[in-house]
């Protein structure tokens, strides 16, 4: 009978523990890092990572102080809760408030397009850009589709994924971002002039600079200029400098303004022209056709002659490196082990020879690097790459490994079995993840972080 009520009195223990809250699991042993030491990649923001205390899974932290003026941390949480479920939207652990912070916990992203966009000597590839330009635009008709608008389209808000996700976008950072239309009626805001500027002047659609309420198009505009900060590697208004934040915002309004569309699409597919001039013809509270913009993208890949492979810009620098990194490890007898110089022209897709090389390496393998995204490219969308292939490799995930494997390497303590790390991740690339290219990009983007 002792031993009856000793197993039951543990199994109400082992219960409890089972039924612990979210937030105390998540937060269990108070195990909080430097997302800035760790994660270098990062956005100021998300200013620590957690380890989960019963399966040592990572997840990020937002942390705001509740006596802030203006809290958007809790609103932030809810909005996250609403639109849950999307593609390309980070899955919430928790949010709540803790001792004198809001704390907001999503699931661990990769690098932001603005880091990886350095990473790749500050410009991406026409192919690249349209591969992004695709998933970005559903992102936002995805937001827009809860009745919410973004309202701070900026690479910096744009994460790729990890692991088995690794391709796929997603959109974050929703601070600011604004219902535009009654949950219950549907009916739209009102048009609304003299308002102050919201979001990232850079990026800001020339309404906005304007003072009239945001709508569904100015997101979208947002994000034309993105894609051409992307392809051009810089915007015609950048580096204005002022004596004051607001002359400095008048100024890049001076000039986005008085800049012609075609001035600014200069040498790059009219496409890009034609999106400027779609969402300038939307009225305030028209809904726009997100078919359309991603048909023109798309009809621009496929004249193009690209395969929708999954190689971004990045995947190929990353690439090469790991070829260097192996030569530089085994060197021939005989031959100097000094580095090889990075050719950036051949990672910008210029040298048709690699690519074309690098292009059979991957036609040789007949699986899918699909990572659960549905794209609609006419050309080669379904195909995959194998781990046979030392580039697919880097693009794989780690479906035969523990999910402790990244946390046992960043904690660096306990006395669990250590991480098995691959020969590549063994030779450099310092934090013991082998989840795909995210785990390599980290230690490369910190090196980055630091020669800013």
């Amino acid at each position: 009978m002792d031993s009856l009520k000793a197993e039951n009195s543990q199994l109400k223990k082992e219960n409890l523990k089972l039924e612990m809250s979210t937030k105390e699991a998540l937060k269990g042993g108070r195990k909080y890092f430097s997302a800035k030491s760790l994660l270098p990649e990062l956005s100021p923001r998300w200013s620590s990572f957690m380890i989960h205390s019963l399966t040592n899974t990572i997840a990020l932290s937002k942390e705001e102080n509740n006596k802030t003026k203006h809290p958007q941390l809790l609103y932030e949480a809810k909005l996250y809760n609403i639109i849950q479920g999307g593609s390309g939207i980070p899955g919430i652990k928790w949010s709540g408030v803790d001792g004198d912070d809001n704390v907001l916990v999503l699931d661990l992203l990769g690098p932001s397009l603005e880091d990886l966009f350095v990473y790749c000597g500050r410009k991406f590839s026409l192919k690249t850009v349209l591969m992004l330009a695709d998933q970005m635009i559903t992102r936002i008709e995805f937001v827009h589709s809860k009745g919410f608008l973004h309202r701070d389209i900026k690479p910096d808000n744009f994460l790729m994924g990890l692991g088995r996700k690794a391709n796929q976008v997603y959109i974050i950072d929703f601070g600011l971002a604004k219902r535009y239309r009654d949950s219950i009626t549907n009916r739209h805001i009102p048009y609304r002039e003299n308002k102050n500027l919201t979001g990232t002047a850079r990026y800001a659609s020339c309404n906005t600079h304007l003072g009239i309420e945001q709508s569904r198009r100015d997101d979208l505009e947002s994000l034309g200029y993105v894609l051409l900060y992307f392809l051009r590697g810089s915007l015609p208004w950048q580096g204005l400098k002022a004596a004051t934040k607001k002359q400095k915002y008048d100024k890049i309004c001076e000039k986005k303004l008085s800049t012609p569309i075609e001035v600014l699409c200069k040498s790059h597919p009219v496409e890009f022209a034609s999106y400027f001039h779609y969402c300038h013809s939307l009225t305030f509270d028209q809904r726009p056709d997100y078919g359309f913009l991603k048909r023109l993208f798309r009809e621009l890949f496929t004249r193009e002659g690209y395969e929708f492979d999954y190689i971004f810009d990045w995947t190929i620098l990353k690439y090469q490196q790991a070829q260097i990194s192996k030569t530089q490890q085994r060197p021939i007898a005989g031959e100097s082990s000094r580095p090889v110089p990075m050719d950036m022209e051949k990672q910008q897709g210029n040298n048709a020879s690699y690519l074309a090389d690098l292009g059979e390496r991957m036609r040789s393998n007949n699986a899918a690097a699909s990572s659960g995204i549905r794209m609609e490219f006419k050309s080669s969308a379904n195909r995959n790459l194998t781990s046979e292939n030392p580039l697919s490799r880097n693009m794989m995930s780690n479906a035969h490994m523990p999910s402790t494997s990244f946390a046992s390497a960043v904690m660096g303590k306990g006395n669990g079995p250590k991480p098995i790390l691959s020969n590549e991740a063994s030779a450099g690339n310092g934090n013991g993840d082998n989840t795909g290219p995210s785990s390599s990009w980290i230690s490369s983007l910190r090196r980055i972080s630091s020669a800013k």
